[in-house]
């Protein structure tokens, strides 16, 4: 959340005062977690909305929602007769003619509020991609960048006893300094693509709490709060009922207080993904959380759950919406999207390339399904910018505001398939793992890396520098569709640099559902089938191997993917269609995953 004159100040100093990567840490998250658990009211439903090409609205004040006061006023615009869109919702898929369309489109939509004496108000956006302007009955609240990552307004002095008007500007157009930046492989989804709410708190509130275990601790619980107010010095209590647990701690000037105690508690695992009903109150505010407690730690090219060995049996996925398609936002969407997962045999989830929405990780609490969470630094991005390193650092710290409480997230994933020959790619990759385990210690740190190098014949090295700075490796790898033929991989073996585990965070092909021939021929369900087989009996030889998420759960759609009748703007590589169809490959690694979980 940043106004464009202090962002373009601050760029300044950073260029010419400060050598690349010094740059000041982003300020502390602004946001206020556990929205479920707070009192909201919900804007979602139908809003009245501008599409802007050549970007006038601004000039003409779009932000005021002007009327016409006589017959002789000019105003050029008018959102009550304009073009209506669904929030949450993206604008691509419910309008045809918006389907590629890149720029602002300007929202609108008046509430009804009842002022409460002693409270405060937040305007919370759970997501808005990208760039985002937001005004309140004409005064403007604050601008925030980036597309998967939830922010909010206060706007206690602003919102009006009866109605008000929200008007937001949201402009979905690909930036070079961006993060992602212009060249990805998924749909650039624009609009107000999660929920959108009022939250009330008392005048004093809880702003956020972090209530996990301790680092390599199973019977210990640490962790902080920090409240929000004039009245910052008090008591706080944290509860866990079930566990018979109260403890209370004073907080210091600032509002922030640290806390660890012994917990004997059962632990949450994919077998037993135990929740508990956690209470943190503190002067006229309780809120409550369910939250689950597990250990999550390497051990040489090992990861432990819980102090033992697991394999993550994984899969990757977009944020994409089964049958309808457009982005996922509904618990429909997240119940049947996860649901194949389970199906599939999975104990992990790979939620690429970007934060997905809260009620998907909660959910994945309640499934037992591990999760690795990626911000969206893709490919090839501006290294040597400052403001770009700060955007990346502003999308972490909010995604762990967000997300640092729940129990199915074990990774945090720094990158996806970034170049280590451009320069400053390494230094900025490992800026943001530093960064990371500052904000979050309790977790591991990966990327998901596809460089390798010949070490001999038939063997491929992954020695990434990047690899230093990484508890867990991830390597992409599409030999027999990308690289080489399927039967490669029956004489290819794999080593690491590093005394690390390795997930192979992605392999994969491409097949439309229900197109067949022979296992020779590419496109084909056999094709794909095949090579799912070949690269299970080539993975399972690697050593430091302690899990896998192929590409990828369900077909999406790319802008850059062609051809016709195959592909027809969709990434194909999807074991189940945008329709719900599954594909032979599903088969075949549900069979893998059957045959790991029985043992054999």
């Amino acid at each position: 959340m940043r106004c464009l004159d202090a962002l373009s100040t601050r760029l300044l100093i950073a260029i010419f005062l400060f050598p690349a990567f010094a740059l000041a840490e982003p300020a502390p998250s602004t946001l206020i977690a556990n929205i479920a658990g707070r009192t909201t009211i919900n804007l979602d439903g139908t809003w009245n909305t501008i599409v802007d090409p050549y970007e006038t609205g601004l000039r003409m004040r779009f932000y005021q929602n002007a009327k016409a006061r006589d017959k002789r006023d000019l105003v050029e615009y008018n959102f009550d007769t304009s073009e209506k869109l669904k929030v949450p919702g993206d604008w691509n898929t419910q309008r045809d003619t918006l389907l590629f369309y890149e720029g602002p489109v300007w929202y609108q939509r008046y509430f009804a509020y009842a002022k409460r004496p002693h409270s405060r108000v937040f305007l919370y956006f759970g997501a808005s991609n990208y760039a985002t302007r937001v005004w309140l009955n004409g005064q403007k609240l604050g601008e925030h960048t980036g597309g998967f990552t939830p922010f909010n307004f206060e706007v206690t002095g602003i919102v009006s006893e009866g109605e008000n008007s929200v008007v937001v500007e949201v402009n979905n157009t690909r930036l070079t300094e961006g993060v992602p930046a212009r060249d990805t492989d998924w749909w650039n989804y624009g609009g107000l693509t999660r929920s959108v709410e009022l939250i009330e708190v008392p005048e004093t509130f809880i702003q956020n709490y972090f209530v996990q275990l301790a680092k390599s601790s199973r019977d210990e619980i640490a962790g902080w709060v920090q409240l929000n107010g004039a009245s910052l010095s008090g008591k706080v209590t944290i509860e866990i009922p079930e566990a018979h647990l109260t403890q209370s701690f004073d907080t210091d000037a600032t509002g922030h207080a640290e806390f660890h105690f012994p917990a004997k508690l059962q632990l949450w695992s994919p077998e037993n993904p135990k929740l508990y009903q956690v209470v943190v109150s503190a002067g006229n505010e309780t809120v409550k959380d369910e939250i689950g407690f597990r250990s999550i730690e390497t051990r040489g090219t090992q990861i432990l759950l819980n102090g033992k060995p697991i394999f993550l049996r994984g899969i990757s996925m977009h944020e994409e919406a089964p049958f309808r398609g457009g982005r996922a936002f509904s618990e429909e969407d997240d119940s049947v999207l996860l649901g194949w997962v389970r199906d599939l045999g999975c104990n992990f989830v790979r939620l690429a390339h970007y934060p997905h929405n809260e009620a998907m990780i909660r959910l994945a609490d309640r499934m037992g399904l591990l999760v690795w969470s990626e911000i969206p630094v893709y490919w090839s991005i501006a290294w040597q910018n400052p403001d770009t390193l700060e955007n990346a650092k502003e999308q972490l710290r909010d995604e762990i505001a967000r997300d640092g409480n729940r129990a199915s997230i074990v990774l945090w994933s720094m990158s996806n398939e970034t170049p280590p020959s451009e320069s400053g790619r390494t230094e900025f990759i490992k800026s943001l793992a530093a960064y990371t385990r500052q904000l979050d210690p309790t977790r591991l740190v990966t990327s998901a890396l596809n460089h390798t190098e010949s070490a001999g014949p038939g063997v491929r090295l992954l020695n990434d520098r990047l690899g230093e700075s990484l508890d867990v490796l991830g390597l992409n790898e599409y030999v027999g569709w990308y690289e080489g033929t399927v039967e490669d991989t029956d004489h290819l073996h794999w080593k690491t640099a590093y005394e690390k585990p390795l997930i192979i965070s992605e392999f994969g092909a491409g097949a439309p559902y229900g197109k067949h021939g022979d296992a020779d021929t590419r496109f084909t369900e056999e094709y794909q089938a095949n090579l799912f087989e070949h690269q299970i009996n080539m993975l399972k030889q690697i050593p430091s191997f302690a899990g896998m998420s192929p590409w990828v759960l369900m077909d999406f759609r790319s802008a850059r993917r062609f051809l016709p009748g195959i592909q027809d703007f969709h990434n194909r590589k999807g074991l189940i269609s945008d329709r719900g169809q599954r594909k032979q490959a599903f088969y075949a690694l549900q069979k893998y995953y059957q045959q790991m979980q029985s043992g054999k």
